[in-house]
């Protein structure tokens, strides 16, 4: 049994994991990028219920 000679299954398999990583990475990158902007821009706070005044 060689190791050195690389069947073509496992080049298919490669190649594919390769896809499936990339898209992964950039699906993350996007929703990263998403995060970023919404708490540069403040929309992550709650919002406040109105005070009560005492009388």
């Amino acid at each position: 049994m060689s190791l050195n000679k690389t069947h073509e299954i496992h080049t298919r398999r490669f190649g594919r994991n390769l896809g499936v990583g990339l898209v992964l990475a950039s699906f993350i990158a996007v929703i990263f990028g998403l995060t970023v902007v919404k708490v540069s821009r403040g929309d992550y706070e709650p919002v406040r219920a109105p005070a009560v005044e005492a009388n």
